[in-house]
């Protein structure tokens, strides 16, 4: 099905459905987002199997200010569809999705660990890319352009790029 074909099937459901760039996507409320994927998912004509990333965009003048993006791939049928989740500040929640789509696991975990999206659910939600004690979000744009301190196992310190004198 090709990207005009599944926007039309998409709007049945989702009239607000829209295409741009030969990308399918929808926007949902979060109370809405696990029963869509499920939809989505089990529906034979959309057959949505498999969840190919979960990822989020911070907006800080924005409400809401974080978008999640949800990329879902049908295998069977071969198209793409996104399912975007607007999410306030100071309201970072979200249910997690894991026992719809396993493959969120680790998706919602790196999310999690870069912008602090908590997934409501979650079966393990902690850091997976950076060290447990790390404090913020590094790709909340309230965090500094140049970078963190970086300290090597031997005692070697390199400030961020913005830091360095020579």
């Amino acid at each position: 099905m090709r990207p005009h074909e599944l926007a039309e099937v998409i709007r049945v459901r989702w009239p607000d459905a829209t295409l741009a760039r030969d990308e399918v996507t929808i926007v949902i409320e979060r109370e809405d987002l696990i029963a869509t994927l499920e939809q989505l998912r089990d529906d034979p004509t959309l057959r949505f199997d498999l969840l190919a990333q979960v990822t989020a965009s911070d907006w800080p003048s924005a409400d809401p200010r974080f978008w999640l993006d949800y990329e879902l791939y049908s295998i069977e049928h071969h198209h793409r569809l996104r399912v975007k989740v607007g999410v306030s500040d100071g309201d970072e929640h979200v249910p997690s999705v894991v026992g719809v789509f396993p493959t969120a696991n680790w998706h919602e975990r790196e999310t999690y660990d870069f912008f602090g999206i908590v997934f409501d659910g979650h079966p393990d939600l902690r850091r997976i890319l950076l060290p447990e004690g790390w404090e913020g979000y590094p790709l909340r744009k309230t965090e500094e352009l140049g970078g963190v301190n970086t300290r090597y196992k031997h005692g070697a310190f390199i400030p961020p790029p913005d830091r360095r004198t020579t």
